[in-house]
């Protein structure tokens, strides 16, 4: 009997456990603080395959939030999705770049050395929800003026966000043990 106590209270402090972390990151990852919309100098949307944050980057500077958009293609220089974004043919700048380290911690270096050159104050910075709040702090690391967050949408169901919570906690302890910016 008492075997089976301690597999009770083990299986009960683990699901307690689970439940706890899924809670804590609801704030974190479904629910994330994005900021009001307002001009800025530029609109970044970093990279990833869900297309539809190029799309919302496009929105935003087609609505005349920025003169220019900058696309991390981190899906390769070789993205045929992606060319429809930084081939031009637009009334604003759009600049693509494929990041190196091919992270966010390498789009956001990219940011500092395009701010620094193009002396922005505030950016727009486009991502998909769960990444919002792991973006914002590697972003505010490396650019030190006004950051808006906007996120796109994002998929849903069990699976996806219980892969999420793993690979943006997993990116948090990466991103506070890094150094750089």
């Amino acid at each position: 009997m008492p075997a089976l106590r301690r597999v009770i209270a083990g299986v009960v402090t683990v699901t307690a456990l689970i439940v706890a972390l899924a809670f804590a990151g609801l704030p974190v990852f479904v629910h994330p603080q994005v900021d009001p919309l307002r001009r800025a100098d530029a609109i970044v949307v970093l990279g990833g395959t869900a297309y539809a944050r190029y799309d919302v980057g496009l929105r935003l500077a087609q609505e005349g939030y920025a003169p220019e958009l900058l696309i991390s293609r981190s899906t390769g220089q070789n993205d045929p999705v992606m060319d429809r974004y930084c081939d031009g043919g637009f009334a604003f700048t759009v600049s693509c770049f494929v990041p190196n380290p091919w992270t966010t911690q390498g789009e956001a270096e990219e940011i500092r050395r395009r701010a620094r050159a193009g002396h922005w104050q505030h950016i727009i910075v486009v991502t998909y929800t769960p990444h919002v709040s792991r973006a914002r702090y590697i972003v505010e690391k490396c650019f030190s003026g006004q950051i808006t967050m906007v996120a796109s949408p994002s998929d849903s169901g069990l699976l996806f966000w219980s892969w999420m919570y793993v690979r943006q906690s997993a990116g948090y302890v990466r991103a506070f043990l890094q150094r750089g910016c």
